[in-house]
């Protein structure tokens, strides 16, 4: 989310929720997802920025055996936020291990608190009996957007802070961080293409999403930009590998009234280009491909945390829904969710989409019949204000 938005834990410890002795590890129940809540950021009536101390944070592990139903089967009490695109964590293709990012500090100066950038890095693995912490690590300035390679020996951060990409090792439980490739401008989220050999990171503050190069474990920038909309915040990749979406937020991680676009890359091109611009609602900032490719969901914030008094403030957020035929896109509807929508995701098999909403702390369940896509009016209350969340691969 937006702008600049450890504590230490004694210890960090993990307790699930009504399991009892018949909890079994996420990584041998499929699929699950996993959801960052920031107890440190809310808005007031005048959309201003109201911060509380940290220490509240959770990282939900969530079992959608039965997407209708889910069940949140672990709660780590693990500082993230919602400072950056809602893509600040990933789950290892293999379902055993997640990241998560946390980009930002709330520190006391004096009786005020105030906010700067933190450097960290939750390695949690999944596969162990309950979930538990592996480590928290310094990485770059500001984490923020993160994606783990198809093949899961390679996670990218962008890291805002400092300009740059960082470049992470996965070996089993052990992750390192081993390559840090500047990229010039404030990058806000990094993916990576089907086949591992190209990554996307969006230059938040530039207007542009860079290409980048992988081989033989080497991440090279070689300064090709494609210019996007304004403010590109997240970026989304098809499941084919032949295009890629921007979501240009428009304002700078707000609203402001107008509509805004999504960018749409041609990856088969060579080099890589800008085809299409396709225009949608108020501040899109969640992103996400369905894994069958026929349709693509962007969450608009809608002024939803906005001054109540400015004319674009609306109490809740959307999505809006968009048709894939081949390269191009049409936006076809738009659903009413809740406040301050950040993250969507689809269950593996694309027959449901999670929407979570910040403000009201739950998720909207959609269900997806081919390109169609409704509301099932079921909501999914969480322990906090979701933040971020990524699915499983299967």
């Amino acid at each position: 989310m937006r702008s600049l938005r450890l504590d230490k834990l004694a210890c960090v410890s993990l307790f699930t929720l009504g399991l009892g002795s018949g909890f079994s590890s996420p990584a041998q129940a499929a699929p699950f997802m996993i959801v960052g809540n920031d107890e440190k950021a809310l808005w007031d009536d005048e959309g201003k920025l109201v911060l509380s101390p940290a220490g509240k944070d959770s990282v939900l592990i969530v079992d959608l055996a039965k997407p209708e139903e889910p069940k949140i089967i672990a709660n780590l009490p693990l500082k993230n936020s919602v400072v950056g695109p809602p893509v600040n964590l990933a789950i290892t293709p293999d379902g055993k291990l997640a990241l998560v990012a946390d980009s930002i500090e709330v520190f006391k100066d004096g009786e005020v608190l105030k906010q700067q950038p933190d450097n960290k890095l939750h390695v949690i693995d999944l596969s162990s009996n309950p979930p538990k912490l592996v480590t928290t690590m310094a990485i770059g300035k500001m984490p923020s957007g993160l994606d783990i390679s198809p093949d899961g020996k390679m996670a990218l951060v962008a890291n805002r802070g400092d300009n740059s990409v960082g470049v992470l090792s996965i070996n089993g439980t052990e992750v390192k961080l081993v390559d840090t490739v500047p990229v010039n401008d404030i990058v806000s989220h990094v993916a990576f293409s089907p086949d591992g050999k190209t990554a996307l990171a969006t230059k938040f503050n530039a207007h542009k999403v860079a290409v980048l190069e992988i081989a033989n474990g080497k991440v090279t920038y070689n300064k090709l930009d494609l210019p996007t909309g304004l403010w590109p915040y997240n970026v989304a990749i098809s499941p084919d590998g032949k295009f890629a979406l921007t979501a240009d937020n428009g304002m700078s991680g707000a609203s402001d009234g107008s509509v805004d676009t999504l960018s749409v890359v041609d990856l088969e091109a060579k080099p890589p280009r800008i085809i299409d611009r396709v225009v949608v609602g108020d501040g899109p900032e969640g992103l996400a491909i369905s894994p069958k490719g026929t349709i693509a969901i962007a969450a608009i914030l809608r002024g939803s945390n906005a001054s109540k008094k400015a004319y674009f403030y609306n109490k809740n957020g959307s999505v809006d829904i968009l048709r894939i035929d081949g390269k191009k896109l049409r936006k076809i509807k738009s659903i009413e969710v809740g406040g301050l929508p950040e993250a969507v995701v689809f269950t593996p098999d694309g027959k449901y989409v999670l929407v979570g909403n910040y403000l009201d702390k739950n998720f909207s369940i959609l269900k997806v019949q081919s390109t169609s896509v409704t509301d099932t009016g079921k909501k999914f209350a969480v322990p906090g204000h979701p933040a971020s969340a990524r699915m499983s691969v299967k």
